[in-house]
């Protein structure tokens, strides 16, 4: 018949490899083209900074080397880029990391769990799952409705923040890997600690009744993301993160340049120093009112560290900072009733003053 070699040509034409759709979560050439130049120019730009801020404050604003205004402007100078450019990567990388690990697998991956396993695995969760203070409630929420128990929950919401991804690269590139290493270390094992002590307590009638109330019902999955949709997460994590962290940054920087450059030297070891049994508590309470985040709070880290005070003291100020901050309790006083914030406030304060003293002992 006439028709048949038609149809055994079109046959062989929709077969044809050359016209193959691409797997569909292949990268396409544009996008790694792009991501290659971008990487590039963040080597370029990282390595040229202490170069720069030199040139500009010696060279173009002709300041003395020395004293103390030029020593704060060129701290300044140099901090501000090679931080905005770390915050810029870590963002862009923990922005792709998201798209792994959404609220509803997280809470499947909890709920269960026997309660020793998922506390570890709720602080690990909440390393990579670098959930705000404003998702406390709706997380907390989602995570007690669907039977995930209460001392769990608190290992996550305590990581969340404490062990910060944003502070852990900062710490890396600004300190090396012994005192990032340090930092993760101790947040784990006070968000770990912390949480196994609240479940042993048994505290869930000083949980709200509403929030047992409360029917989440099961998610249903969304569809798996491309790589190129990764990519796309990471970049509108950039956009989104670090625009409104920028001025936080910028703050502590300044803040931090100025006590680089007016501190005497031996003024911050006096109060805050190994020597003073109360620099740590005192770092504490300090901290707790203090709203910043990660990426604000470390300039100044830094600058108190090169003026002379203890490891342990900033560590625990940094920790108070983040762990411990005001404006999260008064999110979570919406689910919880104060004794139990109060708890949870007195065990992680604990363990963070219990940090403190021991490294000032030990380094």
């Amino acid at each position: 018949m006439p028709s048949t070699p038609s149809v055994s040509q079109d046959a062989h034409v929709t077969s044809s490899p050359a016209v193959a759709a691409p797997p569909p979560h292949a990268l396409s050439i544009a996008r790694i083209s792009v991501a290659a130049l971008a990487a590039t120019v963040w080597i370029f730009l990282y390595a040229t900074i202490e170069r720069m801020a030199k040139w500009l404050t010696y060279d173009l604003f002709r300041m003395a080397k020395g004293e103390r205004l030029p020593s704060a402007v060129e701290f300044f100078l140099y901090e501000a880029p090679k931080v905005l450019l770390l915050l810029v990567l870590v963002v862009f990388v923990v922005g792709i990391i998201r798209s792994f690990f959404t609220p509803e697998r997280t809470r499947r991956m909890l709920a269960g769990r026997r309660e020793a396993a998922g506390n570890v695995l709720a602080s690990l969760l909440g390393v990579v799952t670098p959930f705000c203070s404003c998702s406390a409630v709706p997380l907390f929420i989602g995570f007690v409705t669907t039977g995930v128990p209460l001392g769990v929950t608190f290992s996550f919401l305590i990581s969340a923040p404490m062990v910060n991804e944003v502070a852990l690269v900062l710490l890396l590139g600004l300190f090396g890997w012994k005192v990032a290493g340090l930092y993760l270390a101790t947040g784990l094992a006070i968000a770990i600690s912390s949480g196994w002590i609240i479940g042993r307590l048994k505290l869930e009638r000083w949980v709200e009744p509403w929030v047992y109330r409360t029917a989440t019902g099961p998610s249903a999955d969304t569809v798996r993301p491309t790589w190129n949709d990764r990519l796309r997460l990471g970049r509108d994590a950039v956009k989104e993160i670090v625009g409104k962290v920028w001025p936080y940054l910028l703050a502590g920087i300044a803040v931090g340049a100025g006590i680089h450059g007016y501190v005497p030297e031996n003024f911050m070891a006096s109060i805050m120093g190994k020597g003073t049994w109360w620099s740590v508590p005192l770092a504490v309470v300090i901290g707790i009112p203090m709203y910043s985040n990660a990426a604000g709070i470390i300039p100044v880290v830094q600058a108190l560290l090169g003026k002379g005070a203890a490891l342990g003291t900033v560590l625990a100020f940094m920790m108070s900072v983040i762990g411990l901050s005001l404006p999260e309790m008064v999110i979570l006083r919406k689910v919880l009733k104060l004794p139990l914030i109060a708890t949870f406030a007195a065990v992680v304060g604990i363990g963070i003053l219990i940090v403190g003293y021991l490294f000032n002992i030990l380094i």
